[in-house]
């Protein structure tokens, strides 16, 4: 098994949200995923863990396509969300991304007001017929957030001016606020302190009642404390996928044992 990445025929498909078959990528020359197949729940929290450089959050982006922006990125495979092959050329990559949310590591809210963060998506996509739509789309966005109690009365400030922590949580009421069904997560609280990492892993634990949440995270204490299912990458292959208290007390894999016991990482 040491030397057998997952394939397709272990994935199981049951209850899939996002399911990849044969995933493969590449940047120029470099092999930076290798043959990756895996099934993502709906309404869970799915994270990626494995060393620097191992190709989990190149994974991630193939999820909703944010790897089109890099010109030398090649993604072969499949991966279906709900079925759709979302890499078929009817598919709006625009549009996808409204289904397919994302929160990057570093805090990037517009410069624009916290509630013309909000608004942006809802706007592009004509979710709101009208203010008062817009309004209540902005309001529900930030409880989700759990930060309106926080910017109810500063909603026309500068989303810049915010802590780095209500700035990450700004960038997920963003996220959220056009009804995804998926939102990913590139290592968010990776630039916060204590305290507002705290406040992440807590809305993200609220959040997978309402959304399929898959997480890239550099801690394996944090993989244990918020998700349902973890995936180990090392060297562009997906090692070991399932439970994430099995994978963390009785991995499967001798290089998910080493990576979970630090002696590779």
């Amino acid at each position: 098994m040491y030397d057998t990445p997952l394939t397709e025929a272990d994935v199981s498909t049951e209850d899939a949200k996002i399911l990849a078959r044969n995933v493969q990528v590449h940047y120029g020359t470099t092999h930076a995923i290798k043959d990756v197949s895996v099934a993502i729940g709906d309404k869970a929290v799915t994270a990626f863990i494995g060393p620097s450089g191992c190709g989990k959050s190149t994974f991630l982006r193939c999820l909703n396509r944010m790897n089109d922006t890099i010109d030398a990125c090649r993604v072969r495979g499949t991966i279906l969300l709900d079925g759709d092959d979302i890499y078929h050329r009817r598919v709006d990559p625009v549009q996808l991304r409204a289904r397919v949310g994302m929160v990057f590591q570093k805090p990037n809210p517009f410069p624009k007001s916290v509630y013309d963060n909000v608004a942006y998506g809802p706007r592009i996509h004509g979710l709101a017929n009208s203010r008062a739509d817009l309004d209540r789309i902005v309001e529900k966005s930030l409880r989700r957030a759990a930060l309106w109690e926080e910017v109810k009365d500063r909603l026309s400030a500068p989303g810049t001016g915010l802590s780095g922590g209500q700035q990450q949580r700004l960038c997920i009421a963003r996220a959220v606020a056009t009804e995804p069904e998926v939102l990913l997560m590139d290592e968010p609280c990776s630039a916060l302190d204590p305290i507002a990492t705290a406040q992440i892993e807590d809305l993200i634990y609220e959040l997978r009642d309402r959304f399929s949440v898959v997480i890239v995270t550099h801690s394996m204490q944090q993989a244990a404390r918020i998700s349902q299912k973890t995936a180990f990458f090392h060297l562009g292959h997906l090692v070991e996928f399932g439970e994430t208290g099995q994978i963390f007390t009785n991995p499967q894999d001798p290089r998910t044992e080493s990576y979970i016991t630090g002696r590779i990482g």
